[in-house]
């Protein structure tokens, strides 16, 4: 089995249908429309949202979101996962009735759980919303910085990319960074390539979430690649969101014989019928990657990992074991 890193998930996107059905029981709400033979259902963005809400509304306790990061990170870990980062909102936790203090601790106990069954790392980065606003953003910045809980160790910015500006979001990235947070965000995906160039001129991130659409500038793409960004691309989540047409036409492959670092994730993987397994199934299948080639993207998303340099030596070396030497689900 090929070991895989994953550094771009939405946690409240991760909970399948079944752990989302059994919260609707418990909480004594019906899963129709949303959910229908065992699946997640939407039928366009609107929809999508609808469906997401749905079921975020359904982890409310500190017990449901521990349950909720044990879950996604055990099954990752049966996939051969090693390693995992994952998007947290505060303002879901505030939705949810917590503190973001109470909603972090939950799920790095979630965390701390799947480790003691599996071996699997993770870790959280927390993220601002787009359309939340500039202050918002600037909030979640804060918290991030100064929460100190040791498995936060990146700060982002999700949402729709088509709200606000790169420079509006200059502020709350200095404080990320001057608390020594790795810093990542959403970019060029509903955005066009130009949100990709206001991210590198305004937020100066390690990595960016999707960046796809950068392949309609050639300069853009070299900058990228001479830079050493990394771009945490979600090759089903392009296609089910009908950002590109077909796999055929998705620039994976384009960029990655660029020489952009490119890494494979699963975004809001119920949502979209995938799991990071099935990203480097597609991978293998449509974009002609061999076993050494998908160890190589796993490869870079240790090495872009937002972990201290022990850890990132230890899965380094997990990785470089022959395949027999790797027991259990990790």
């Amino acid at each position: 089995m090929i070991l895989k890193a994953e550094l771009h998930c939405h946690i409240e996107g991760a909970a399948s249908p079944e752990l989302v059905a059994a919260q609707a029981m418990k909480y004594g709400r019906d899963v129709e429309p949303f959910i229908r033979n065992g699946s997640f259902v939407w039928h366009d963005f609107t929809t999508f949202l609808a469906a997401y809400d749905f079921a975020a509304d359904l982890f409310r306790t500190e017990e449901d979101y521990a349950l909720l990061a044990e879950h996604y990170l055990t099954g990752l870990a049966r996939d051969g996962a090693i390693y995992c980062e994952f998007f947290t909102s505060p303002d879901h936790a505030v939705k949810a009735g917590l503190s973001p203090e109470a909603y972090t601790g939950a799920l790095g106990e979630g965390i701390a759980r799947a480790r003691a069954k599996t071996g699997m790392e993770g870790r959280m980065i927390v993220t601002g919303v787009r359309h939340f606003g500039t202050e918002s953003i600037e909030e979640a910045a804060r918290f991030a910085a100064s929460c100190r809980h040791p498995l936060v160790t990146g700060f982002g910015v999700a949402g729709d990319e088509r709200s606000g500006s790169m420079k509006d979001y200059v502020r709350a990235f200095e404080i990320a960074r001057e608390a020594g947070l790795g810093i990542t965000v959403h970019a060029g995906e509903f955005g066009g390539w130009e949100s990709v160039r206001d991210a590198l001129d305004h937020v100066r991130p390690s990595r960016i979430g999707h960046g796809v659409r950068a392949i309609e500038n050639p300069d853009l793409v070299r900058r990228i690649a001479d830079e050493g960004v990394v771009l945490e691309i979600c090759p089903v989540s392009n296609i089910e969101l009908k950002v590109f047409s077909s796999y055929a036409d998705h620039p994976f492959p384009r960029l990655r014989a660029a020489g952009c670092k490119v890494t494979l994730n699963s975004d809001d993987p119920p949502y979209f019928w995938t799991t990071l397994q099935r990203e480097y199934e597609v991978a293998a299948e449509h974009f002609a990657m061999g076993e050494a080639e998908l160890v190589a993207v796993t490869r870079t998303a240790i090495e872009a990992a937002f972990v201290d340099e022990a850890t990132r030596g230890a899965l380094l070396s997990r990785l470089d074991r022959p395949p027999e030497a790797e027991s259990g689900p990790g």
